[in-house]
């Protein structure tokens, strides 16, 4: 599991504040374990022994006769269709308990989660932290929020209104990749500072720091 250090939060404050020295923008940083437990997929891939299960005993429905026998014994008279289908929903719901038992172990249930999934888990996390955090809470509405989620390594930038007017998501291309790539490779301080860089540069184009200008968001990073 990705950690952050304290050298890595004064490491990222200290890029804020450098690159807000030449902008009237608010950059905000925001790092968490992961975005989402991802209860639903799990439940989803509990489903698929469940209906194994079903599909076993449509296929071969003598088994289920076997499995009776076996577990009761062989002496007693032929089941009744009431027990052999009491077994099966007995074998259905063990299959089912036991895979979302398993599937508790947070990296398989990540791995199993598609990618398309997370990507938009962890927009959506992150839209709803800067709407919480940063949208509005400027004077120019110049905030833009750096998020990364640790366990799914991914990262999202969103930016507040006056900002949109300027930018597209291809803005924020070159940020978001130098981010990912220092992530995957154990170092989100580092990938952080890469981005804050990045997005410092475009604030300082568009708004750049007025005389006037003042701090109005610590410049720190936000661990959830």
């Amino acid at each position: 599991m990705i950690t952050l250090t304290d050298a890595d939060r004064q490491k990222v404050s200290a890029a804020i504040a450098a690159a807000e020295a030449k902008s009237s923008g608010e950059i905000v940083t925001v790092a968490t374990p992961i975005s989402d437990a991802y209860h639903d997929v799990g439940l989803h891939w509990a489903l698929v022994p469940l209906f194994a299960v079903l599909a076993w005993a449509a296929w071969r429905p003598t088994a289920l006769v076997w499995w009776y026998d076996f577990l009761f014994g062989g002496w007693s008279p032929d089941p009744t269709m009431s027990q052999l289908l009491t077994l099966l929903t007995f074998f259905a719901a063990l299959k089912f308990t036991v895979a979302l038992l398993i599937l508790k172990w947070m990296p398989l249930r990540l791995a199993l989660t598609p990618a398309a999934t997370k990507h938009r888990r962890v927009r959506r996390r992150a839209v709803a932290i800067f709407q919480a955090a940063a949208a509005g809470r400027t004077t120019g509405k110049t905030g833009v929020l750096i998020y990364l989620s640790l366990a799914e390594r991914r990262a999202e930038i969103v930016a507040d209104e006056a900002i949109l007017k300027l930018t597209d998501d291809h803005t924020w291309g070159e940020a978001m990749h130098a981010l990912i790539a220092e992530v995957r490779e154990g170092r989100p301080a580092d990938g952080i500072v890469a981005a804050i860089e990045r997005v410092g540069t475009v604030l300082a184009e568009h708004f750049p720091r007025s005389a006037h200008d003042k701090n109005e968001i610590p410049d720190k990073l936000i661990e959830l």
